[in-house]
Parts: C-alpha cells; structure tokens; sequence
C-alpha cells in the first residue's frame, strides 16, 4: 500500500479573535515606544544611515556643534510576526450536491461528487468536510437509493494515490487516519484496514495485505501481517508476515519482512536457491546468488550451483547502457561437473565454460566511427553437458563464433577506410579453433583519373577507375585444450596482402553492359618453408624459415550480360491474364597466369632420382601462388516468372501480380587449360531455385548439381562425356529440396527464441524453446501484445501457430542412387483455454525410421503465478522441467521448481 503524502489541504483563514489580540499588542507596543524612548520590545542594533537633523540658522549651528547629538531612529519592523494563514495556496472546490457553510462549527461540507483541490492535492468522494476549527479535513462515501455505500474516497498527491474507505487528515500535526486504504507501490497493491500518517514520510499500516494481483480486494494469494512501517517510494517493513492462498493461510511464515519499493532504479539483494537432486552428482542447490545494482548504467547478477558431489557452477551475468552512445550484455559461465563418485568406474571430472558478449555502438554518437561484438566462444561440450541449459537447437549446433570489430572512416578526398577485426571459428565436434587476432582491412575509395571537369563518367575510358586495398592477419589454428595456451602461438600465421583492382564498365550496342578488370595483388609473409628428403629419417621434411618473403600475382576478368524480357499474354477474360518471363544472360571471362617461378623441387625418396614440385609459400594464411593457367570462360542464367491473374475482389480493376518462380538459376564454366586428370574443362551444371506460396507463407527452395563426365567402375570421375559412355546427357549427381511453412489464427508471430540463436541454434521452435534455468518465471510461448478475451464459446476462437519444415536429399555421386535424407520437422503451439497453452515439437526420419527430437510443453496461466511444464520424452537430451511461481520479478523467490535428473 503506499498511502500519498498529505500536506496542506485548505486555504488559509484567519480568525477574529486573533485579529483582536494582534490589535491590543501593536498598540500596547506603540504606546510604550511614545512612553520611554529607551524602552524597547527587544533589542534592534541602530541604523547604518542616520536621519538628517533639522535645519538651523548659522548662529545655532556653530553653538549647538559640540553639544547636539546625532538623532537616529530606534523604531524597526516589529519583532512578532503574524500568525500564518490556515492555508496558503489557492482551495478549489465543488460538489454536484450542495455545499454548506457552518459558521457556528466553522466547517464546511462538500456533498454528492465531491471535489476538493489544492496544490498538488485531489480529493474526490462522496463527501468532504473541512473543518476550520480544528484544522482537519474528513472524506467518505455517501449512500445510494438503494442504501449501497458508493463514491469511495480517492486522495492523489503528486504520482502517489490512495483509494480508502475513509480518510482524516489535521493539518497542524500533519497526520492521518486512512481506514481501509487502497494503493500501488511498484509491482506490490496494497491493502490495510487502518493506516496512520505520522509524517510526509512515514506511515504505519494495521490489517495490511501486500499482494501483484490485479484485484487487491479478491486476490488469489497475499501476504497478511498485523503490523507495517511504510515508507512510501523506499521501503515495507514489517512484523510477522503469513501467506495466504485463495483465502487459506499456509505454513509459509516469517517473522519479519523487508520490501524494497525504489522507483528510481533496482536494488541490490539475494537471490534465494532452488533445491534440487541428480542421480549422478547428489543434492544441489541451483541458482542462488546476489544481484548487484551497481548504477544506472549497468548491473551485475552473480550466480552459483552446488552438487554434493563436489560440482559447481559460477555464472556472471552483466547489462550495460549508456543513452545515445552503446549497450551491450556480458554472460560468462563456468561449470566444473563431476560425475559419480571418486574410485567408481563411471567416476568423471571436467571443467566446461561458455563466454557471450554483444555490444552494439549506437551511429548518431559518431557517424564516422563504430564498434560492435558479437561474442560465443568456450568449450566445444558446454552446451551438451551443461548441469543449467537445456537449449536442444544449441546443442545440435556444430559451430560456435564471434567477431569484434572497429570502423574508422577518414573524410578525405578520396575518402579512406580502416577496420580491425578479431574473428573466432570453433567446430564443436572436431574441436578446432580458428582465430584471427587481429585482421586489418584498409582501403582507399575508388579513384577515376580520365573523368572530365563535368564529372561524367561516361564511356570505357571515363569509367576506367582503381583503388587500393591493404588486409592483413595474425591467424591461429589450434584445439580446445591449447586455446590461449604458448603452444598456441607457435604456429601463428603473419601475413599482409597488398591489391589494386583496375575495373571499367561500358555499353555495347546499346543494350549489353561490358566491365573488364585486372587485379594486381603483392602478399607478404613471416614463415616459409624449406622442403627436402632426409636420409636418416627416411621422410620428407618441411623446415620452416623464418623472415620476410613475398609474391606477386595478377589476373585478368571482363563479363558481357543483358536482360531480356517476355510476356506471354492469354487475355484479360481469362484467369490467368499473362506470364511475364525475365532473363539475365551473362558471360564471363578471367585468365590468371601461371607462378612457377616461385615454385621449387625436393626429392621424394633417398635415389633423388624423382622429384616433385612445391612452393616455400605452402599453407600460408593468404594461400599460395598457382602453378597453372586458368583460362576460364563462364555462363550464368537467371529467371523470374510473374503472372497477372484477375482478383478475386470484384470491385479491383488492375490485375493482381503473383510470383510463381523467384528465381531459377543456371550456371557453368569450361577452363581451356584443364588437364583432363586432376582438372577438367567443363565443371557441372548447378541448378537452384526457389518460390514462395501460399500467401508467401511457404518457403520452397531446390538445388541439383549435373555432372556431364562418366564415372569408371571404381566411382572415380573420368575424361569421357557420360552420354559418350552409353548414358544420358548429364549425371544429377546430387538434388535438394526444402519447405519451410509457418501459418498461425494470430498476429504476427514474434520471434521469441533469441538467446537460442545467440547460442548458435535456431531462432524457431523446431527443435523446442530454449529453456534458461537460471530463470524460468518467463513464458515458453510468444506472449501477446493483448489479453485473450473470454467469451461465453471460446471455441470460437483457438489461438494457435503452426512451423513444418521438410528436407529432402538425393545422392548419385558414385552411382548410390539413394535418398541420404528425407525429414519432417513440426512444431506447433496452442491455447488449449484462455489460460491453459500447449505446444510440441516433432519430427520423423523417413531414412532412419524414427521420431526426431520431441518436446512437449504446457503452461497454465494463474493470473499472478505462472506453472509450466517442458518434457523430452526421447534420446539422449531427454529431460522434464515443472515450475510454479509468482511472475513478479520483485516475489522472483517464491517459486517451486522441479526438474529431472541430467542425463548429461
């Protein structure tokens, strides 16, 4: 309850008896200052400027010097003050019944919509009286024709409100008799059958419930004490505190609370544990821990887990802003599991870890500089084995990444670009690690030195234009169990690449657009490699060099394309109007000269008498030189397909567009320097598409691959055309297909699953929700913007969505001629009632003959309390999850959960 602030409430009015005594006293004063010039009421120190004497003649001044004292007035404002009005600020008032003026009790009386105002006070009832005489105020309901009592009291001061039955207020003391007041602190509502102001700040309450239900009147749970100090917009302190639910006292007591009520920012404070056991690590405690408020720019969360068994867990968890310059999240976890225990065969012991960090720069602080994270780097296991995440789409996620990155702009002429960039690349499964630490990207905006004073550029010629590139890498590849270790950075790759891109683009007979370019690149290095036989190892040897090195090369492309158009046209009767069909030919064409100059020869046995080719450049982090020709001309196609249909809404009379293919595209190329063993000149036909149906709900997308060269016995491709081996044109050795269709009776379908895809899964609920543990008070489902209204057939209205997703795969690369996938996914939600939801996702392998990933969940809405369930009933991350508690993050404590034992 927060009882508001009452201050002075009338206008101030002054009596006739106090009148009459301020009279008598200034004449009493006056009479005694005429009386006895050195009689004062109180001492008054004299006057910096003395009065001028009267003027006198010459002959009196000179006689009258010495002995004429300077006259200086003694008379001052009188020390006694007036009495303060009763009120001093302007009262308004007014009341739909009457208002009565008792002159005899010196009150007033407001009836029937009562009104009162004064200063940032509002009183409204159904009755007021101001009594004048004892300096109080008294509001209360009046009754209806029916006898009800009706017009209940509301009292607002500043933001501050109360609702009671009945209210009393002395404006000398300042205090207050509030009876059965109604108000709102924050999250808390908050009731008391008699409330008694002592100050501005201070109130004691007596009968109070402390409730987050929406009716504090019929709550479905509260908090009962005898005994309250309240101050309002700080803190609740109270006696013995009993819970009630649904009007049954519980065995839940304390013998004293203590409520934050801060509205300016959060409170620190515990986190009280949830209890828990594990058939392989014992009782735990999970998720207890501090919160820190540490201002308002940012904050901290400390968690912690303790098994029994000896396992541990420590989470970090921090949000940071400022207004108009940044925000950003940092979350780091640390787990150390053991499993059973010491001297058993299953006896296990690790130590997992997981660091997240997103940091976004907002633009308008500095248009020309940015800075952005985007961290998810730890162990390969962590999400597989944590003891506090149950995130399936993570776990089922091969690769973990991160890049940081700083962007500088230089507002020269010709404009310049910096960049330095820290990128993290971690396969889960293989536990390798690829790292740049850091990369430099530098550039210089593109240059046209033939373009005339007009600035046209017009023209092979004008348009000819060049730029400078600069990128450069510290580059380390290394596992789980040396990251950031000195085994590390022995192996780390330096390399610096240096390139000048000359390009051009030109009209061709009007309707064909031409570009020609050439690339000049110069890359350096810190580490080669000197490659020999040693004959007492009898091996091939790498020795690594170090020192600066460098290689040159240069290429050569230019492409030719156009766009063609076509309508096919059926008539304007017909449903289907016309078909527009567009085409984007392109030919391209590159020629990248041969580098053996910076190759070299080793032998490969102890004769020396074979010997191989290799370059000192070998797994250098930019690559290495080619030793062949590429002389490569390309072909790509592109369609669309549009068709205008009459629409279906009569009174419309253009023609309604529909795509039917978004794109459909065809692509390949013929290298004339292929040779025939490890090359070949005509690389497969792919083909991909892709269109949306159904409103554009359904997503539905293809890819094949035609491979025109036969296979020998062997599955090993050979330099003979397959329709000149006896077969067919072209071998598919390999198609795809995907559909994905998302429909639902709802609004748009937010998307609620984002910390899964910051853990690397997916963003829908395919593979389940994400499930935190550390706070299970949020909801599983998408919340929506307004409330389900319930309505006598609720049938009428079953909010509910719907995802599919289905994967089908065809191989024919060695003649398998099989189908190595064929899936359905399915996910659905549902709100069974207006409070119960349920969901599940699903899914079948058509190939393995079994059901994917299950997960059921329900949750039911208790208006101030939530319950939920989340199972798994299959495979190796099966799991249950029960919750109940109150949804106010204030009462976050008061909760019950369940969970199963971790199979992990």
């Amino acid at each position: 309850m927060t009882c508001q602030k009452t201050s002075h409430t009338f206008t101030k009015i002054a009596f006739k008896p106090l009148h009459t005594n301020l009279f008598n006293i200034v004449l009493i004063s006056f009479f005694l200052t005429i009386g006895c010039g050195n009689l004062y009421s109180q001492e008054i120190k004299p006057k910096k400027t003395p009065l001028p004497a009267a003027r006198q003649s010459d002959k009196s001044k000179k006689a009258s010097k010495d002995t004429t004292k300077t006259i200086t007035d003694t008379i001052k404002i009188d020390s006694i003050k007036p009495k303060k009005a009763f009120l001093d600020g302007l009262l308004k008032h007014n009341a739909k019944g009457y208002e009565k003026i008792d002159k005899k009790k010196n009150t007033l009386t407001l009836y029937d919509e009562a009104e009162l105002y004064y200063k940032d006070i509002e009183l409204k009832s159904g009755i007021i009286i101001l009594d004048y005489k004892n300096d109080e105020v008294y509001a209360g309901r009046i009754k209806d024709s029916a006898g009800i009592l009706v017009q209940y009291p509301n009292f607002k001061q500043g933001s501050n409100e109360v609702q009671p039955d009945s209210i009393r207020f002395n404006f000398k003391t300042k205090k207050a008799l509030i009876y059965n007041s109604r108000t709102e602190q924050g999250e808390f509502k908050i009731k008391a059958e008699i409330t008694k102001k002592e100050n501005d700040s201070v109130y004691y309450l007596k009968g109070a419930r402390f409730t987050t239900s929406t009716d504090v009147d019929n709550p479905e749970y509260y908090f009962r004490t005898s005994k309250v100090k309240f101050v309002p917009g700080k803190k609740v302190i109270t006696g013995l505190t009993n819970m009630v639910i649904a009007d049954v006292p519980t065995p839940i007591a304390l013998p004293y609370a203590y409520f934050p009520m801060s509205e300016e920012k959060s409170i620190s404070g515990i986190i009280v544990p949830s209890y828990n056991d594990s058939n392989t690590r014992g009782f735990s405690l999970q998720n207890g821990g501090y919160y820190f408020a540490l201002s308002d720019n940012y904050d901290l969360t400390v968690l912690g887990d303790y098994y029994t068994n000896g396992s541990y867990a420590m989470r970090f968890e921090s949000s940071y802003a400022k207004r108009y310059k940044y925000r950003g999240n940092v979350n780091f976890r640390f787990e150390n599991l053991i499993s059973s225990e010491r001297g058993y065969p299953d006896y296990s012991k690790q130590n997992i870890y997981n660091i997240q960090w997103s940091h976004s720069k907002d633009s308008k602080s500095n248009p020309n500089s940015s800075f952005s994270a985007s961290v998810n780097m730890g162990s390969s296991k962590y999400f597989k084995q944590s003891i506090n995440q149950a995130n399936i789409g993570s776990s089922l996620n091969n690769t973990l990444s991160s890049s940081i990155s700083w962007n500088k702009t230089f507002n020269t002429i010709p404009q310049a670009r910096i960049a330095l960039t820290a990128t993290h690349s971690q396969n889960t499964q293989t536990e390798e690690i690829n790292m740049t630490l850091p990369s430099l990207q530098a550039s210089v905006d593109r240059i046209y030195p033939f373009v005339g004073k007009d600035g046209v550029k017009k023209g092979l010629i004008k348009n000819i234009n060049l730029q400078y590139n600069l990128s450069g890498k510290n580059s380390f590849v290394t596992t789980d169990s040396l990251f950031f270790k000195p085994q590390m950075f022995d192996n780390a790759k330096i390399g610096m690449q240096h390139s000048i891109p000359i390009s051009t683009n030109f009209k061709v007979f009007k309707y064909f657009s031409a570009s020609a370019s050439t690339n000049y690149q110069e890359t350096w290095v810190t580490k080669t490699i000197n490659r020999s036989f040693d004959s007492d190892l009898n091996t091939v040897v790498d020795k690594t060099v170090n020192g600066f090195d460098a290689f040159r090369t240069y290429n050569f492309s230019s492409s030719l394309g156009t766009t063609i158009y076509g309508t096919f046209k059926f008539g304007d009767t017909k449903k289907i109007q016309a078909i527009r069909h567009v085409m984007r030919p392109s030919f391209s064409y590159s020629y990248t000269p041969s580098f053996e100059r910076y190759y070299d020869t080793y032998a490969i046995d102890a004769t020396g008498a074979t010997y191989k080719d290799y370059t000192r450049f070998e797994n250098g982090v930019y690559g290495q030189p080619g030793k062949s020709n590429s002389n490569i001309i390309g072909f790509d196609l592109s369609n669309t397909f549009e068709a205008k249909v009459t629409d279906k809404d009569s009174t419309k009379t253009e023609p309604k567009k529909v795509m039917l293919l978004n794109n459909l595209n065809f692509s390949t190329s013929y290298n004339f320097n292929a040779d025939g063993k490890t090359t070949f000149a005509l690389e497969p036909i792919r083909v991909s598409g892709g269109t949306q149906l159904f409103d554009n709900k359904m997503n539905v997308n293809f890819a094949a691959t035609l491979n025109p060269y036969a296979i020998d016995n062997s599955g090993q491709q050979i330099n003979v055309f397959n329709i000149n081996n006896r077969g067919s044109l072209f071998r598919m050795t390999s198609a795809n297909m995907t559909l994905n269709y998302s429909f639902s009776n709802k609004n748009d379908k937010k998307d609620e699953n984002k910390q899964s895809e910051r853990n690397g899964g997916r963003s829908d609920d395919l593979f389940g929700t994400n499930t935190d543990l550390n706070d299970t008070r949020k909801s599983q489902f998408t919340e929506e913007d307004s409330e389900n209204v319930i309505t006598e057939f609720f049938n009428s209205k079953l909010p509910w969505d719907m995802t599919m997703a289905y994967s089908l795969t065809y191989t024919n690369t060695k003649r398998e001629n099989k189908i190595s996938g064929n899936s359905l996914m399915i996910s659905a939600n549902m709100d069974i009632t207006p409070k119960w939801k349920g969901g599940i996702s699903t899914g079948y392998d058509f190939v393995q003959k079994g059901v994917t990933f299950t997960q059921l969940r329900f949750e039911r809405d208790l208006l101030s309390w939530r319950m939920s369930f989340n199972w798994t009933p299959l495979g190796t991350y099966s799991n249950w999850n029960f919750f109940i508690g109150i949804k106010s993050g204030m009462l976050s404590d008061i909760k019950w959960n369940k969970r199963s034992a971790s199979n992990r």
